[in-house]
């Protein structure tokens, strides 16, 4: 493993992931939105997300920058993001395959919308943000600079920590008892954390 085998890797990422995600977006946006927590905060939230897992890191990919920030590359924790960019592809497409078009960016109820308790969604309620801190974790380890590497996990925390409990709250009026059963059967993020 190489510093440029590893941006390699995490650019391979990135565009796994949008492919991943340009499939879905495309289905769900035929499904009507009822309800939504579309808002100024939520648009913060994703860019700040955005910038963390995407720009920043795909700045120092293309030119270094920032080059104070760097520190020695180590195969063996390259290798090891590996790994994890190959779980979060993983967890990322079964997410989306179990959600289908229920899915959405932003915190959304669409019309006809379904409680998705199977697949992945079994014994993690929040599949998509197990596969975010996957991501997240890949890019510290594949990227050896304190800056871009560490901007996923300073960007996604944000995100996560400033929505998960809207979007519970939004799961709770909108299917009720059902979503509380749920809720007291799975773990939130990573079965047995959290």
């Amino acid at each position: 493993m190489t510093p440029t085998i590893s941006k390699v890797i995490f650019v391979a990422m990135a565009i796994g992931w949008y492919l991943i995600r340009h499939k879905y977006a495309r289905r769900s946006r035929r499904e009507k939105v009822v309800r939504s927590a579309r808002g100024p905060l939520e648009t913060a939230l994703l860019l700040i997300s955005l910038s963390g897992l995407g720009l920043v890191p795909l700045v120092y990919v293309a030119t270094g920058m920032p080059r104070f920030a760097a520190y020695s590359f180590h195969p063996a924790l390259a290798w090891l993001g590996s790994l994890f960019a190959v779980a979060a592809l993983g967890v990322f497409h079964l997410t989306h395959r179990a959600l289908g078009r229920n899915w959405s960016i932003s915190l959304d109820v669409r019309e006809n919308h379904k409680l998705v308790t199977e697949g992945i969604y079994r014994r993690v309620r929040h599949p998509m943000y197990s596969a975010f801190w996957l991501w997240a974790i890949a890019q510290a380890l594949l990227l050896p600079n304190w800056i871009a590497g560490f901007a996923g996990l300073a960007g996604f925390g944000i995100l996560f920590f400033g929505r998960v409990a809207r979007e519970e709250r939004m799961m709770l009026q909108t299917f009720g008892d059902n979503y509380s059963e749920y809720m007291a059967r799975t773990d939130r993020v990573f079965p047995w954390i959290f």
